[in-house]
Order: C-alpha cells, then sequence, then structure tokens
C-alpha cells in the first residue's frame, strides 16, 4: 500500500462513547497517522514485505523488521490472540502493534477477527496508549468479507469499551484506504447510530 500523493488524510465520521472514548472513520494513509500507535496487519512470521505491512517498513526502516526478527526469536509465532509491538523507526507515531487476522475459509474465522482486534486492544491499554489507529483487518489478501469485516471490528472496539471504562485507550481510528473499506464502515456506524453520529 502507498497512498502517499493519492489520498489526503480525512476525518469522516466519529461516534462518542461515554468516559471519552471515541471511534472514528479515517480516510488515509495509516502510516501518516499521527497517533500512539498503528496496527500492521502482520503476518505470523512478522516478515514484513507486502501490503500496508511493506509500506510501514519502507517509511519506518529497518529498525521495525530488526525489532520484529527479535519479537519472533524471543516470543515465537504471533498469534491471533496475541499481537507483537515494535517501535515505530520514523514513522509519527511511537509504536507498531502487528496482528494477524484470520485468512478466509480457514474455519472460526469471526471468532478470530474478534480475538485479533480485542488483543491489539488489550495491548495498547497495556502499554498505557490513548490513540490507535486500525486498519480494515483481513479484508485485502485474506480475503474477509468487507462488510461482515466492518461488523466484527466494531463490535471488539465497543466492547472493549464497555469493558473497560478507565482504559487510557480513548481514541480508536478505523483507518481505510479505500472507498469500498471507507464506504463499508461508514454504512456499519450509520446502521448502528442512524441520529448521533458526528459527520464531518
Amino acid at each position: 500500500m502507498n497512498c502517499r500523493g493519492c489520498c489526503i488524510t480525512t476525518l469522516i465520521l466519529q461516534q462518542s462513547f461515554p468516559h471519552g472514548q471515541k471511534i472514528r472513520i479515517i480516510r488515509g494513509d495509516i502510516t501518516e497517522s499521527h497517533v500512539d500507535a498503528i496496527v500492521n496487519a502482520a503476518n505470523t512470521q512478522l516478515k514484513h514485505g507486502g501490503g500496508v505491512a511493506g509500506a510501514i517498513v519502507r517509511r519506518g526502516g529497518p529498525q521495525i523488521q530488526i525489532e520484529s526478527d527479535e519479537w519472533i526469536r524471543q516470543y515465537g509465532l504471533v498469534t491471533h490472540e496475541q499481537p507483537a509491538i515494535t517501535s515505530a523507526g520514523s514513522l509519527p507515531c511511537r509504536y507498531v502493534i502487528h496482528a494477524v487476522g484470520p485468512i478466509w475459509g480457514q474455519g472460526e474465522e469471526d471468532q478470530k477477527l474478534l480475538n485479533t482486534v480485542n488483543g491489539v486492544l488489550i495491548l495498547a491499554s497495556d502499554h498505557s496508549l490513548a490513540s490507535l489507529a486500525l486498519p480494515a483487518i483481513s479484508t485485502g489478501i485474506f480475503r474477509f468479507p468487507k462488510k461482515r469485516a466492518a461488523r466484527l471490528i466494531l463490535d471488539a472496539i465497543i466492547d472493549f469499551y464497555h469493558r473497560n471504562p478507565n482504559s487510557s485507550l480513548k481514541t480508536v481510528d478505523l483507518t481505510l484506504y479505500d472507498e469500498p473499506n471507507v464506504d463499508t464502515f461508514v454504512a456499519e456506524c450509520k446502521r448502528r447510530w442512524p441520529t448521533n453520529l458526528d459527520s464531518k
């Protein structure tokens, strides 16, 4: 993925929750996100070759891959439930959380996606982070249906907010670079909150 020059980061809408929490839909390049951490849609070996992962390493520099290799040496393969975290190199964020989403067709995909997102949110909270940029995990080459993913990803974030009202994590940006994903997540938000959204 390389959106620089082809898309400008734009706040599309947001939904606020009690305790200062919010979900925002952002159209733009996740590597340009000014948040505490961005989420990389990774593979289990943390080999960041193409797609979003490749873009993150190209912009953030080799330190991200070096730290990813060290993570694998220390902890083994990354799972849905337990993502990895590294520094962000020269990216504008502080950290990169590397999450492994489910491949469509391998079974129990819904639960695996919920586990992936929940694992990311727990890790961010454990590191006292306040803001996070999350892509539409698994909807690319892993072929997870976009509409289904939007529903489940939002379910996971809302459930985390409800269960963790005192968490440091207050803002989750769903940062999407392609119009189909933007449209799908916006439609799901409008279905859930037809009158309460703060549209931009």
